[in-house]
């Protein structure tokens, strides 16, 4: 029988068990899907830890993955058995060996995409998407701040922002980060943890500040990365995994900074058709065009809790995945 991670309850990795998930037969306008690779992110962690809680009857995690097409429901076109595919977004579960979801939900893979690239890239691929062409329509020239750029988010939005002509500076939280963060194409690489970064981010980007800031960070980080940003520039808070955000005052985005702050959110992305055709399609001619998303740590699946914490502790660099 299939395998698959479950959790018995919201909490620490501990919570996280393997189990035998039996195959359902594809329903009206379904695909199963035999999977070689899932992804894991910082927001299986907050599903996991409670943060986002997990729909009812739900146990298995995992919002992105890649495999071939086993069996299609009735009335399903565009998909056949054999195909090489990929998704992100609900519903949860993609920690297991095989699944049944929507074929909606499904990107057929071009040649040149391996089902490990797409299956590792699609949820930080999406989410650069948005950052770059929807939160903020980047232009040649700009300056962009990249926090955590080592990490699989950071590197993917640094390395497409660099393909379209963008100036980037990039956060890591200690100096055996940084050469990751200038690997991926960083002009310069900062310590988050420094006492002068902020002021050395704004005299970089021509000593007025970036035009784009993305904060995956959160905590307290979110009112520094604010003082960051040039007048008309936005500011995109992604997450929280230096802990919860204090609440932001609105007259800290009022003059003089005139600032916006965006909250953008990948999954309700991806739950919009529209938006996820076109991100995805988007994606794959740059994945295509040479855009690399590298693989910093593997585990099979049944290590999950070990992934988990490793991400979790900041121990992994670039995308962390469970190989089936």
């Amino acid at each position: 029988m299939p395998l698959a991670i479950a959790i018995t309850g919201p909490g620490s990795p501990e919570t996280m068990t393997l189990v035998d998930l039996a195959a359902s037969e594809p329903g009206p306008a379904q695909a199963r899907i035999r999977q070689s690779i899932s992804g894991v992110n910082f927001v299986d962690i907050y599903v996991r830890s409670g943060l986002y809680p997990l729909p009812p009857g739900q146990t298995v995690l995992g919002f992105e993955g890649a495999g071939v097409v086993e069996a299609v429901g009735s009335g399903v076109e565009g998909l056949s058995v054999g195909d090489r595919v990929a998704y992100v977004g609900h519903p949860l579960g993609s920690y297991a060996e095989v699944r049944t979801l929507p074929a909606s939900r499904l990107v057929r893979l071009p040649d040149g995409v391996s089902e490990r690239l797409a299956g590792s890239t699609m949820l930080r691929g999406l989410t650069a998407h948005m950052l770059l062409h929807k939160v903020h329509p980047l232009q040649p020239g700009e300056w962009v701040l990249v926090h955590a750029a080592a990490g699989g988010i950071g590197q993917i939005v640094t390395r497409w922002a660099k393909r379209l002509g963008a100036n980037v500076i990039g956060t890591v939280g200690s100096e055996a980060k940084a050469g990751f963060a200038y690997e991926a194409g960083a002009d310069a690489v900062l310590l988050h943890n420094s006492e002068d970064w902020v002021e050395e981010t704004r005299r970089i980007a021509d000593r007025r500040g970036v035009h784009f800031a993305i904060d995956g960070i959160g905590g307290a980080m979110l009112s520094q990365t604010l003082a960051t940003v040039r007048p008309f520039g936005i500011v995109a808070s992604l997450g929280q995994a230096a802990g919860p955000i204090p609440p932001i005052q609105i007259e800290e985005l009022t003059a003089p900074r005139a600032i916006g702050l965006a909250r953008p959110s990948v999954l309700t992305y991806a739950n919009d058709p529209g938006l996820y055709r076109q991100g995805a399609e988007a994606l794959m001619a740059e994945l295509q065009a040479g855009l690399i998303n590298p693989i910093g740590a593997e585990y099979a699946l049944k290590d999950a809790a070990s992934a988990h914490a490793d991400l979790e502790a900041g121990r992994t660099t670039a995308s962390v995945v469970l190989t089936m």
